[in-house]
């Protein structure tokens, strides 16, 4: 029995390591999955124990056909800073006069690494650059992708681009908030308001006018990527079959249908509500009225207060009628430019009466109140329900004359080029390594060779586990249960098959009459005699012994309540008994005599001995 409990302790100890193991390497990878990353780029994010300065640095090319990529490494090259203003505002606040830079991270930099930052605070920022070629919507795949880095955190402001429609007038210089765009695409933020942005602009084939079509809001929890200061990867994939997906650190975190899934919907409803039409004026909308035929009580009384004054009241002994509650403070003085011909007559400041501390209250007494028995209230005719009831009314529909149905929304406005027109009230927002392309695969082996980079210097900088944890717990107090239960439920299971309990009074006595007893042959010789008195004697007792011998269940009961009784009497006749054992135990007896008794045991066990006894007590 014991070595089973030894087995099971061992695996418990052993099932314990183990997951605390694989918790470990788990916290060890990043928080983000990577998908499809190629094969250089997994390799190098084997050593994480390297620091950010042994990381080398090359600016990534793109692998296939691309419409736009930028690096930043060499500067604002091709950009176009923005010398225009904002419409109706005044001229003082309407300019486009927020700096760029381009600079490295501040924290988790890769050397030679450098990105697009949005440096002033409570300004507007513009600034926009021509695609290499334009994007025509037709049967190949749109996908955007960039990196943006909170590095103070976000309190209002965003982070998006847009892609501005192709137009023969297009001038980057005159870029501004009112300039066609045709995808608006990234996040954005002010107070408790997380959002990631996907707008297009569609056309109404009717009408020729834009309206903006927004998607649903994703499902996940988006805080955390605006305040971790950590770079992000937002990516935007565009089908020609009219789905869409959006990408944070290359997992979905949103996807749809350009029909489906977009606020308001890209096609008109086919029938809308008569404006023409008015209620009637008999239209009756109450499901209850008053009964009509219900009478107030004749005891109802509409005057009774809610409360009155507690007649049983008594004063307290000892309340100080004569005292106020507040006087002026003695101690208090006018201050030195007191005008009183300006601010009055000066007065002390008011303190609590120290003699009402020490007494039940001070003041003229009032009884206190309290509800009146007899109260119930303005009458009001119970409801019943409205036999005249006709539903809640609503117009009658008729056709859209505005409908129209747009089967392939994802032919939207040819793009040109790509601007950030922002304003925030946080500064050092960063931007980097823009692509736009039709293939995932390029997309992907853009963002290893770059965003990969920073994953791997950031991961190898980030702190031990504990710290995390710690982090996690500050943040979340209702962790620590998690944390102590997690490690208190395998020192517990330890404790509890390891242990060596108490034998209970139960094991004790199961040992006691189960395991056979060494006799000696004098000691068998004795038994066996008093065996066969016994038998002698049970063949003359009546019939009932008989019955109570084959009524098995019976005689076990009955011998279980005479033995303890018979106790004493036992112990009497069987001292030789617990000597002998003694005599064994000093060696006594000889061997020969203790192999003898063991043979004799098995065919006569000295229980059946004390049961002939008891029956024939």
């Amino acid at each position: 029995m014991h070595f089973q409990w030894d087995w099971l302790c061992l695996g418990v100890l052993i099932i314990s390591s183990v997951t605390a193991g694989m918790e470990n390497e788990e916290n060890l990878d990043a928080d983000v999955e990577v998908e499809n990353f190629d094969k250089q780029s997994q390799e190098a994010d084997v050593d994480r124990d390297k620091s950010s300065l042994e990381v080398v640095y090359q600016t990534p090319k793109p692998t296939g056909e691309v419409y736009f990529t930028e690096t930043f490494d060499e500067g604002l090259s091709g950009w176009v800073l923005s010398v225009t203003l904002k419409e109706d505002m005044d001229d003082n606040v309407a300019k486009y006069d927020g700096r760029w830079e381009v600079e490295e991270l501040k924290e988790n930099a890769v050397p030679g690494d450098r990105g697009l930052v949005l440096k002033s605070v409570a300004k507007y920022h513009a600034i926009s650059a021509m695609l290499t070629k334009a994007f025509v919507f037709d049967d190949k795949p749109l996908i955007v992708q960039y990196e943006v880095n909170f590095q103070k955190g976000i309190d209002c402001g965003g982070a998006y681009i847009k892609l501005l429609s192709s137009s023969n007038d297009l001038n980057l210089e005159y870029f501004f908030d009112k300039t066609p765009y045709t995808i608006m695409f990234g996040p954005d933020k002010c107070g408790e308001d997380y959002k990631l942005h996907f707008i297009f602009r569609h056309k109404n084939p009717k009408t020729g006018e834009y309206d903006e079509k927004h998607a649903e809001r994703p499902d996940v929890d988006l805080k955390k990527f605006y305040l971790d200061k950590k770079t992000h990867l937002y990516t935007l994939v565009l089908k020609p079959d009219d789905t869409f997906e959006i990408l944070i650190d290359q997992t979905v975190v949103s996807k749809g249908s350009l029909l489906e899934n977009m606020i308001p919907p890209v096609n008109p409803s086919k029938e809308i509500e008569d404006p023409t039409d008015k209620k009637p004026d008999d239209w009756d909308e109450r499901p209850k009225i008053p009964d009509p035929n219900a009478v107030k009580p004749d005891d109802w009384d509409e005057d009774e207060p809610a409360r009155i004054e507690d007649p049983d009241a008594v004063k307290p002994e000892g309340w100080l009628d004569d005292e106020p509650q507040y006087v002026p403070d003695p101690n208090a003085k006018k201050p030195k430019d007191w005008d009183e011909e300006m601010d009055g007559e000066w007065e002390a400041p008011q303190i609590r009466n120290a003699k009402c501390e020490a007494a039940p209250g001070c003041g003229e007494w009032v009884r206190p109140m309290k509800n009146n028995p007899k109260y119930k209230g303005k009458w009001r005719a119970p409801m019943i329900d409205n036999p005249n009831y006709q539903g809640i009314w609503s117009p009658r529909k008729i056709p859209n004359p505005d409908y129209f149905e747009d089967l392939h929304p994802f032919k939207m406005t040819a793009i040109s080029a790509i601007g950030l027109e922002l304003w925030s009230m946080t500064s050092d927002i960063y931007f980097d390594n823009f692509i736009i392309c039709s293939e995932k695969e390029v997309a992907d082996r853009w963002a290893a060779d770059s965003w990969g980079l920073k994953k791997l210097v950031a991961s190898a900088n980030e702190p031990g586990m504990f710290s995390q944890l710690v982090t996690a717990a500050e943040e979340h107090p209702w962790l620590w249960v998690l944390y102590i239960l997690t490690l208190a439920l395998p020192v517990g299971l330890s404790v509890l098959f390891c242990w060596p309990g108490k034998k209970s009074d139960e094991d004790i006595d199961f040992k006691k009459h189960d395991i056979s007893k060494q006799i000696t042959k004098g000691e068998l010789k004795e038994e066996t005699e008093e065996l066969e008195d016994d038998e002698l004697e049970d063949e003359k007792e009546n019939e009932d012994t008989d019955e109570d011998e084959a009524d098995g269940e019976g005689s076990e009961d009955i011998y279980d309540d005479e033995e303890e009784n018979e106790v004493p009497d036992e112990e009497e006749n069987e001292v030789p008994y617990g000597s002998q054992e003694g005599d064994r135990s000093n060696k006594s007896d000889s061997e020969d005599e203790k192999k003898e008794a063991d043979e004799g045991m098995g065919d006569h066990p000295l229980k059946s001995v004390r049961k002939r006894r008891v029956r024939k007590d």
